[in-house]
């Protein structure tokens, strides 16, 4: 018997690793990094974080 697979279509893109990108690379594409939580009020206003 021979342990070779056959496989017909490319595999999932979830079952492969995604390119590296460094932060160069990412700010370009996606902007930046943004806060989870959405300032108070009393932040905006005397501009705390």
């Amino acid at each position: 018997m021979t342990s070779l697979t056959y496989r017909s279509s490319k595999p999932d893109s979830w079952t492969l690793p995604r390119a590296h990108r460094d932060a160069s690379q990412r700010l370009a594409a996606y902007g930046p990094i943004q806060p989870l939580a959405k300032p108070s009020l009393l932040e905006r206003i005397f501009g705390l974080r």
